[in-house]
């Protein structure tokens, strides 16, 4: 039997650590849902009303649920809100509301559409240890540890919302919030009710009796 030389054996050496780094540094493939782009029902909703109408009524919905406006205009409307739901869990979500003019209805009414997004970032503890630094003569200075430590909050994750129940809520919320005649239209003036003319009636002119004079004592 034929044993193998060393220039085959170095060979297969080589090429073997060739492969094993190559499997090691080889990019890892990230699993994604890819954005289709196929749903237009899902951040938007259009209203009767013009864009000053539409963004306050969202203003006002995002008010009456615990939001803190940071921004508000007649285009744009932004809320932030902060929740809770683990003892070291804290999570964030940050609300973007634009108001465009979408066109005239067949009756010549002002129409808006209103695109909403929902942003929410969600953070965690983490304990950051103290040390203190302690100058030592000639030698320098000595970093010592401390036993206790600090709590930071880090952005662990972040995410844009896309359960279609959540942003339908919203769009009826503010749809509760527009005025009854969102048209942008002033109400009309009704006229003056006219009063009641009052005919002045004629003066009857009475003839003046003389009265008669009583003779003067002497």
């Amino acid at each position: 039997m034929r044993l193998p030389s060393c220039r085959a054996v170095a060979t297969v050496l080589l090429l073997s650590s060739l492969l094993a780094g190559c499997s090691l540094t080889a990019p890892r493939r990230v699993s994604y849902e890819p954005e289709e782009f196929d749903s237009t029902t899902t951040h938007t909703r259009s209203y009767a009303a013009n864009e000053a109408q539409t963004c306050e009524a969202a203003r006002r919905a995002l008010l009456s649920q615990g939001y803190m406006v940071t921004a508000a205009n007649a285009d744009l409307v932004t809320g932030r809100k902060s929740f809770q739901p683990a003892a070291e869990v804290h999570v964030e979500v940050e609300f973007r509301v634009v108001c465009a003019r979408e066109g005239n209805g067949r009756d010549g009414a002002r129409s808006t559409i209103a695109f909403a997004s929902a942003l929410q970032d969600r953070y965690g503890i983490k304990k950051v240890n103290n040390s203190a630094t302690v100058g030592v003569g000639a030698i320098g200075s000595l970093s010592l540890p401390f036993s206790s430590s600090d709590d930071a909050l880090v952005k662990v994750a972040s995410e844009t919302l896309t359960d279609e129940r959540f942003y339908d809520r919203f769009f009826s919320l503010i749809d509760r919030f527009l005025p009854a005649s969102a048209e942008g239209k002033p109400a009309e003036a009704k006229p003056a009710e006219a009063s009641p003319v009052v005919t002045p009636r004629p003066l009857i002119e009475a003839p003046l009796t003389p009265v008669p004079l009583s003779p003067s004592r002497g």
